[in-house]
């Protein structure tokens, strides 16, 4: 089974939860930028929660895909326009997709990173235990680089689970080009996207060390993103944050959500392709629950950021993989559901 890349959009690559285990050797972690959604993708495609998807920049025209087989897909993450042969089709949702169709990703209107996964995952080598795409190394994913134009994406073997999803849809909808299931994921609470939003920090080993005009500013005033930024940072512009006294440091490691403070006062929130290493002092470190937040800031949001402490952190994490787990439950209950009855009516 394989898709057809007709239109490769601006920036679209195979990623997985990351390429961990490797930052000592200086190889950087890459995987999605919006862990949630790409985990969120795959369960409702019957996948492992860490299988390759696509991950779709959108601040351009969208990409389109062709099916050259029936296929099980879901598309998570940024508010988007999906449509199959020209009907939309919703998110959030499993959907039976019919061999020769046509998915185009059409406008965003909030987020800027889409999710799509499909039923086996994206049939890639892969690098260092992962399949993830660093483009700058040029490794991982398909060759190391952005998806082009005419690209065959193989498809792996799909589970038993996700094979009574798609028999189960397409039970449903006999001619149509796509079926979806009546129910979907409240992808407004797992993913509540804003222009302003508010993200939750955790205290950083150096925040004593800014001025406390600088720490007040902080935590109160908004910070805008920047066309700068990219899958290494988010670069933020507002009022300049501020260090009591010069402060020579020693490199030290890094993690998604770092937020360093550069000479100029801006600061920068690491994201998947960060580096290993950062010399900058840290203001804190984005809580990670939140992280899915600022993975789909488009420049021209503003952040707030609120200062919480390690429990708050811990318990809002906890609470969303509660939910997470709950998702994969109801998911596999229908398939079971679905697999009694065919057994039933063989046996009838």
């Amino acid at each position: 089974m394989s898709i057809q890349v007709i239109k490769p959009g601006m920036f679209t690559t195979i990623q997985d939860n990351g390429r961990k285990g490797y930052q000592k050797y200086g190889v950087l972690t890459s995987g999605g930028m919006d862990q949630l959604s790409l985990r969120i993708a795959n369960i409702l495609t019957g996948n492992q929660e860490n299988e390759a998807v696509l991950e779709i920049t959108l601040m351009g025209p969208g990409p389109v895909f062709k099916c050259q087989k029936d296929q099980l897909i879901a598309v998570t993450g940024a508010d988007v326009e999906i449509d199959i042969d020209g009907d939309q089709a919703p998110l959030w949702k499993p959907l039976f997709i019919r061999s020769g169709s046509t998915i185009t990703f059409g406008p965003c209107m909030r987020g800027c990173r889409s999710y799509l996964a499909v039923a086996g995952g994206f049939d890639v080598e892969p690098v260092m235990q992962s399949k993830s795409t660093y483009v700058r190394a040029g490794i991982g994913g398909l060759k190391g680089r952005l998806l082009e134009k005419d690209d065959i994406l193989t498809i792996g073997e799909p589970s038993s689970l996700a094979t009574s999803l798609l028999h189960m849809l397409k039970s449903k909808e006999k001619y149509a080009r796509y079926s979806a299931p009546d129910w979907t994921v409240n992808h407004t609470h797992f993913l509540p996207l804003r222009k302003s939003q508010v993200i939750r920090v955790l205290a950083g080993r150096y925040l004593s060390y800014f001025q406390e005009e600088s720490q007040k500013a902080f935590f109160k005033q908004p910070y805008q993103v920047t066309p700068q930024s990219d899958r290494m940072g988010c670069r933020l512009k507002g009022e300049p944050i501020r260090l009591k006294q010069k402060l020579e440091l020693i490199s030290e490691a890094v993690a998604f959500g770092s937020v360093q403070i550069p000479p100029d006062g801006q600061p920068i929130i690491l994201l998947a392709d960060r580096q290993t290493t950062g010399g900058y002092p840290r203001m804190g470190e984005v809580a990670t629950v939140d992280l899915p937040l600022i993975a789909q800031s488009m420049p021209g949001a503003n952040l707030y950021f609120q200062q919480i402490d390690r429990q708050e952190a811990e318990q809002a994490l906890f609470h969303q993989e509660e939910e997470v787990r709950e998702l994969t439950a109801r998911i596999k209950l229908e398939a079971f559901s679905f697999r009694k009855g065919e057994d039933y009516a063989k046996h009838k």
